[in-house]
């Protein structure tokens, strides 16, 4: 038996996370959480905190809210290209053992938009209020994990947007350098 070439090995450990996790969801209670989080992720979370900032965050925070949307909008931009080019069907769609606990935004899987904007929205808040770290690194991992378990992204999918959004996030902070010095 010859082993399979690497992106075959890739697709089935995909698939395989994507199984196992997915079964999680039959706990109410997990079930409850990951469709929560999931739920925020869309845009919720990250818009009141965009709104909270301009509020309560002093000076900054109109400058940091701002700088949040403009990377949001590249990532926006960037993350809809790639489901247009990349077309890859979500799990669900490819493996009927696979359930999608709760519907999708668009059809396609590649990258995981959730997870791209929570680690780019992430890395720009926090450059300009560390303190928030303690909040939105669980939120944002709880965002990415949310894609996989609830059926809707392969792990691969939220590994690639959360290289893009740290990529984005670290070009977007490159390119306005006083935000770090918040």
């Amino acid at each position: 038996m010859r082993n399979p070439p690497l992106p075959e090995r890739i697709a089935l450990h995909d698939a395989g996370w994507c199984l196992r996790t997915n079964r999680w969801c039959a706990r109410a209670g997990v079930l409850r959480y990951f469709a929560a989080v999931s739920r925020l992720g869309d845009g919720v979370a990250w818009y009141a905190l965009m709104l909270g900032m301009i509020a309560l965050g002093g000076s900054n925070g109109p400058q940091a809210a701002g700088h949040m949307a403009a990377t949001g909008l590249a990532s926006l931009l960037l993350y809809k290209l790639l489901k247009r080019w990349t077309k890859r069907p979500r799990p669900f769609a490819s493996d009927v053992r696979i359930r999608a606990w709760v519907a999708p935004l668009d059809e396609f899987s590649f990258p995981s938009g959730h997870t791209l904007h929570a680690v780019a929205f992430t890395l720009v808040a926090l450059a300009y209020y560390p303190m928030l770290a303690w909040l939105l690194i669980p939120f944002s991992a709880s965002v990415a994990a949310s894609r996989v378990v609830l059926g809707l992204h392969y792990p691969s999918d939220v590994l690639a947007a959360t290289v893009i959004g740290s990529t984005l996030a670290g070009t977007s902070l490159w390119l306005v350098p006083d935000a770090a010095l918040f």
